[in-house]
């Protein structure tokens, strides 16, 4: 059998030794830092940036654009019932719990953008 790492050989180098490894996934954090700054941004946004981490990770390729769309829809149609809604004493509270929940569903789903055990809208 020949070596496939002698230039010599007549048939050139082994396919499997020349194959291109595969390319892995693009990270959304540089840093431990830009991690906590990202996963801050919807907590001090109040959850008015909840959307902005996962459209730069649908650009950076890191989810799929349906997750930031998905983010964008949630967030606008929340702030788009809470100032359309004749008495805010009737549904104050309920809109308030929606907010409450985004922040935390976002922020937490943010910080869990570079791990690789989460498949979904990856």
């Amino acid at each position: 059998m020949s070596n496939p790492y002698d230039s010599r050989n007549p048939y050139g180098q082994s396919p499997y030794v020349a194959a291109p490894i595969t390319p892995t996934r693009p990270k959304m954090f540089g840093s431990t830092t830009a991690h906590i700054l990202w996963v801050l941004l919807p907590i001090v946004t109040l959850s008015l940036g909840a959307a902005i981490p996962f459209v730069v990770a649908a650009v950076k390729g890191v989810v799929r654009p349906w997750v930031a769309v998905v983010y964008g829809v949630v967030e606008i149609g929340i702030y788009i019932t809470s100032t359309a809604m004749p008495n805010p004493e009737a549904g104050g509270d309920f809109i308030g719990l929606l907010l409450i929940l985004l922040v935390i569903v976002s922020a937490t789903h943010t910080g869990l953008l570079d791990s690789t055990k989460i498949r979904i809208g990856k």
